[in-house]
């Protein structure tokens, strides 16, 4: 057995989603920011001198090849770091698939810091997030973790030092929403006048929990709501359970509710739960979360 260790990929939520534009190169220029919150895939990564790239997981949703985005990362980090080694990468899969969460995006950048570590390349964060880039627009995001304005494609990471604790209910209806038809339904009566990144990083600096929840906004809701009428009549439901506002997280399904306490976070989700199957208890998380475990030696 090679060298292992254990990386774990948070998901993230939308605080704010402003698409400004289409861009020349066919993507939309976005402003949005975006939070770490503690749910999380665990990723092991073990050491194949073999040189060859190998993925399991948890669940049979997740594609084992190349369509696998932790499996681009790691062809990227090869290719970048000059590392010809290979790796076996094991998914423990808790991030709901296909859910506007970024989860396979963190699972990407987990493999970055990942074999950052286990192949002792020494590249900074920085690097590994311009690396990122090439692999997905979230991917960025997801190496640095915590909250920042994202611009550009997402690409482009302006960090957000916040010490705010609130907690989130996050709720997935059993709904398949494709990120790709949601973006080619947008017209320009969607489009953002103006970010509302800056009044939500004032509101998330201040500590200001009602204003951070004042200014949650997604561009991207009412599209897919037109899309997939049943992500709107879900909303609607947990919204009337919940009797707090209700979100969504990028293009979808996923819906959200921001709490300022445990106390009523678990009032929130022990209620959704009463019928929704996939409601998930989670908290904002505002720096790099955990340690990183040191790394076995190669062989």
């Amino acid at each position: 057995m090679g060298a292992l260790l254990v990386e774990h990929a948070f998901a993230k939520i939308n605080l704010t989603l402003d698409v400004l534009g289409r861009r020349d190169d066919g993507y939309h220029e976005v402003d949005m920011v975006m939070q770490t919150v503690d749910l999380a895939d665990v990723l092991t990564l073990e050491d194949d001198p073999g040189g060859d790239i190998t993925i399991d997981a948890s669940v049979s949703t997740v594609p084992l090849d190349e369509r696998n985005l932790a499996h681009t990362a790691a062809r990227v980090f090869r290719m970048r770091s000059g590392v010809e080694r290979g790796v076996r990468i094991h998914i423990d899969k808790q991030i709901p698939v296909a859910a506007g969460l970024a989860g396979g995006s963190a699972d990407a950048a987990a493999v970055l810091r990942g074999l950052n570590r286990l192949w002792a390349a020494g590249r900074p964060l920085a690097e590994l997030a311009e690396w990122g880039a090439s692999v997905g627009s979230d991917v960025p995001f997801c190496v640095w973790r915590g909250c920042a304005v994202a611009r550009g494609r997402g690409e482009r990471i302006e960090p957000v030092r916040h010490t705010m604790n609130a907690w989130v209910v996050l709720v997935r209806p059993p709904v398949f929403v494709s990120t790709g038809d949601v973006y080619a339904a947008l017209t320009r009566a969607d489009y953002s006048g103006a970010p509302r990144s800056p009044l939500m990083k004032a509101a998330l600096v201040a500590g200001d929990f009602e204003a951070v929840r004042a200014n949650v906004f997604n561009a991207l809701a009412p599209v897919t709501f037109r899309l997939y009428p049943e992500v709107r009549r879900v909303a609607q439901r947990v919204q009337q359970v919940a009797q707090v506002p209700v979100y969504m997280s990028g293009s979808g399904p996923t819906l959200y509710c921001l709490l300022p306490t445990r106390g009523a976070a678990q009032r929130v989700y022990h209620a959704l739960r009463g019928f929704m199957r996939e409601v998930y208890l989670c908290r904002f998380l505002t720096a790099a979360p955990l340690p990183a475990p040191a790394a076995g030696a190669l062989p």
